[in-house]
């Protein structure tokens, strides 16, 4: 029995001395964040959560520390753990609260509202998690009337794109119709222009006769001056 007690109070003697390193870790990382030596302060708190992995103080400072240095993903998972696991509404109530601070910086809106929420129903009289409740919708409201008009315009630059498209098309179309009106009118009057005067068959040979006849009386005068000769001085070759 006094052996057993001697064991009991060894092991006291552990747990107390464990606690006072994870306390000494918690209280040196509480200076150091409160110099803004943030990233100095966050392995204190490490070192203190690795004795003690259910220290509540030690856990919420690390994730403060985390989200200090705009280390938000960690810190969205350091508080979502601390909230999941305590069953103290003020503690439930304050993680939600941070949580819902890193989730607002990592412009995840709709996510950081339902956090917010979730704090207040742990904690209704928390003004600070309401004002940023407040800020939060609102700035979801902006996102999403921003992006209603960006559709919007999306849609009217779509439409006059496909205006402009039709009007080219008609204008195309229009072109085409007065160069073949025009290609239409030239050809009619192509074909209306004076044409030669044609000749019938009969008349066609009887002017052939006609001009055989001609050459003909032309050629018999022709011989009949050749036959008569010409007069002339006669010169004798001695």
């Amino acid at each position: 029995m006094k052996q057993l007690i001697i064991i009991i109070c060894i092991m006291l003697q552990g747990f107390v001395l464990f606690a006072q390193k994870e306390k000494k870790y918690v209280h040196n990382g509480n200076k150091l964040y409160e110099q803004q030596k943030f990233a100095e302060a966050e392995k204190s708190y490490r070192q203190s959560v690795e004795h003690s992995k259910q220290s509540v103080e030690g856990n919420f400072n690390l994730g403060d520390a985390l989200y200090k240095q705009k280390k938000f993903d960690p810190a969205i998972q350091k508080f979502t753990e601390i909230a999941s696991s305590s069953n103290d509404r003020a503690v439930k109530a304050q993680a939600y609260h941070n949580l819902g601070n890193s989730l607002l910086e990592s412009k995840k809106l709709e996510e950081s509202i339902d956090a917010y929420k979730k704090s207040l129903i742990n904690n209704p009289k928390d003004d600070q998690t309401r004002y940023n409740l407040a800020y939060a919708q609102e700035k979801l409201k902006q996102q999403q009337d921003q992006q209603k008009k960006n559709d919007k315009n999306k849609d009217k630059n779509k439409k006059d794109q496909d205006k402009d498209k039709q009007d080219k098309d008609k204008n195309d179309q229009d072109q085409k119709d007065k160069d073949q009106k025009d290609k239409n009118k030239d050809d009619q009057q192509n074909g209306q222009k004076p044409q030669p005067d044609k000749l019938s068959k009969d008349d066609a040979e009887r002017m052939l006769e006609a001009l055989n006849n001609e050459e003909k009386n032309t050629q018999d005068k022709l011989k009949n001056k050749k036959a008569k000769g010409v007069k002339g001085r006669i010169v004798k070759d001695w």
